[in-house]
């Protein structure tokens, strides 16, 4: 254990000082359901977007990624697309503003403004919404925890600590000892003080990780400077043919094992599926989790927007300081790793925690544990928030006690967080790997998501009835189809998306119309644009003023120059560690100028 008294010192005050935080906004966070959950929706845009953008930086998520990046090189960028991340620049550029002029504290609750407050559907639909929130942040939790015992094991051996402990734990379970040690922590500050605490930690959090991010970048490039990268043709090249090409036969062979077994050889295509799949899952809006907490918290529609456009801004470039910094000793040093997996072969996943534990000095090697403790804790602690805000607002205050005072509301607020943390930790113990965890949930799950959730916004005649099919007949669809296929999540998701359309389209057409009366409501208060045109020309035979959306077009470019302004972003620092000069200034100079393009056609015609 290379740990010494000075790493140790550091963690342990950060630990420390997140208890103290959320036990002093305990009592700021207890003035009602609205400041616990949404922290009053007063919060500065630009603290939540750091919030948000550090709930995303989590450890599981980055010893992932680091893996991506050893063996796919710069062609890695592109397989984040998974999530998809560009969905950041869609909801920066309208959707963000859509969903925060409901004025909703979750996603079930922004349904009553589309589909009316009565009728089974309607019922139906909340329900349905409730569950899916639930299931997905239940599954964030698994993946986050798996993550966490991975990498801590690493740093704390069972061997030297069982001594100082009355009892032993089997060493298939001592990761899950270590991820329910540091689970504990996390979900005090979190339930004591909400939405406040969250946003604060993170603050916090981000800045330890911002240092010790730039520290990662500093001593892989210093290291650099000694040694050369050996690495397969193609390795620093982000664009990519139909097939892959990387042959790591002759440097690492168990690299052309694990691409194997992700099924990314034919690289063309896996783009392909993941590009469409984005582009459909970016236009149905941000799944019920702690993404969309932080847009609907926010203090008006206009900061929404930039906070998502923030959360780019202040994740990516320091995030992949990291990513490529610990590529890059990985590969200097890989036959000095250990990367076993137990089994015979080589688990890349171990990349990270790895290279921090061997090639960082003391005191950075504390920062950036503390700074991935912290990401942990963070996106525990936003997901968490999430799933407390569903079981309180959409099922305890709607259903059980709607006249329950604030008193009982808080009470449920800390029992409901204890619940679903023991449920997140017992998931995590029937979870194997962080990959497939991942997988499920973006390939699999959010399958099932898709299709209902992007009719809502963009046709009129789309009903509660039909997103209530369309959401079930996908849910049930994710659960069944990783027992009857053995392929890549992913390439099952056409017909998951497929399967939940039909189930829309079936559900709708079998119920008749919402109301116009919140039709018309809902038009003119969310404004979207898409086939409403019925539901347009009766607000204005209403009310002859007003003005429908006539940005489509403008978004929609926006959004292609956002997306390329986010793959500079990504870039960035992986060219500044490899001291590429001439596509570091390529990037720069396209850098340059989508910002001065997004500065006149978004910035300065945000609009609540």
């Amino acid at each position: 254990m290379k740990l010494t008294v000075l790493d140790i010192s550091i963690i342990v005050a950060y630990l420390l000082l997140m208890l103290g935080i959320g036990w002093v906004l305990r009592k700021k966070a207890a003035r009602n359901k609205e400041s616990y959950l949404m922290g009053g929706k007063k919060l500065p845009w630009y603290l939540l977007g750091m919030s948000d953008a550090s709930d995303m930086f989590d450890i599981s998520g980055t010893m992932w990624m680091v893996a991506l990046c050893f063996v796919y090189g710069m062609k890695s960028i592109w397989i984040p697309w998974l999530w998809p991340v560009f969905n950041q620049v869609v909801l920066m550029m309208f959707l963000s503003k859509w969903l925060r002029r409901s004025n909703a504290n979750t996603g079930a609750e922004w349904l009553v403004t589309r589909f009316g407050t009565s009728g089974a559907g309607v019922r139906a639909s909340h329900q349905v919404v409730v569950a899916f929130a639930l299931l997905s942040c239940f599954g964030f939790l698994a993946y986050g925890f798996v993550g966490l015992g991975k990498f801590i094991e690493i740093f704390v051996p069972w061997a030297e600590v069982k001594n100082y402990l009355p009892f032993d734990i089997a060493p298939q379970y001592v990761a899950h000892f270590y991820g329910i040690i540091f689970t504990l922590f996390a979900a005090f500050y979190s339930i004591l003080g909400g939405m406040h605490s969250i946003v604060l930690g993170d603050l916090i959090k981000y800045l330890v990780m911002t240092v010790a991010c730039i520290a990662i970048a500093i001593i892989a490039g210093q290291h650099l400077q000694q040694q050369s990268l050996t690495v397969p043709d193609g390795w620093l090249d982000p664009f990519f043919s139909w097939k892959l090409q990387l042959d790591w036969s002759r440097i690492a062979p168990a690299a052309d094992v694990k691409i194997a077994e992700d099924g990314f050889g034919l690289f063309g295509f896996f783009f392909m599926m993941m590009l469409f799949k984005g582009v459909f899952a970016s236009l149905a809006g941000p799944a019920p989790n702690y993404d969309m907490q932080k847009i609907l918290s926010a203090s008006s529609p206009k900061e929404a927007s930039k906070m998502s456009g923030f959360v780019s801004i202040v994740l990516l470039p320091v995030r992949y300081s990291m990513i490529i910094g610990l590529t890059v000793l990985g590969l200097l040093y890989y036959h000095t790793l250990d990367l076993s997996n137990g089994a015979g072969g080589v688990d890349f996943e171990k990349v990270l925690p790895a290279v921090i534990n061997r090639y960082l000095p003391a005191g950075i090697l504390g920062l950036v544990l503390t700074g991935l403790l912290g990401a942990f804790m963070g996106t525990f602690s936003g997901t968490l928030n999430a799933a407390q805000a569903y079981i309180v607002n959409d099922i305890y205050v709607k259903y059980i006690n709607p006249q329950a005072s604030v008193t009982k509301v808080m009470r449920m607020n800390y029992g409901s967080g204890l619940l679903v943390v023991v449920i997140g930790i017992i998931l995590g113990f029937f979870a194997k790997n962080v990959n497939s965890v991942l997988q499920w949930i973006v390939g699999a799950l959010y399958g099932g998501y898709i299709a209902a959730n992007m009719l809502k916004w963009y046709w009129w005649r789309f009903n509660a009835s039909g997103f209530f099919w369309g959401m079930m007949s996908g849910i049930i669809a994710a659960l069944i189809f990783p027992y009857v296929s053995d392929g890549l999540p992913l390439y099952n998701w056409p017909w998951l998306f497929l399967i939940s359309l039909a189930g829309s389209l079936i559900g709708t057409y079998s119920a008749p119309a919402t109301d116009m009366v919140v039709l018309k409501a809902f038009y003119k208060t969310v404004n979207p644009w898409g086939y409403w045109k019925p539901v347009q020309n009766a607000v204005i035979q209403e009310d002859p003023g007003f003005v429908p959306n006539q940005r489509m077009g403008r978004d929609l470019f926006n959004v292609v120059i956002g997306i390329i302004g986010q793959l500079c972003l990504t870039l960035l620092p992986m060219y500044l560690v490899l001291w590429m000069k001439l596509p570091l200034l390529i990037t720069v100079a396209i850098l340059l100028v989508v910002i001065l393009i997004l500065k006149r056609t978004w910035w300065n015609t945000l609009e609540d």
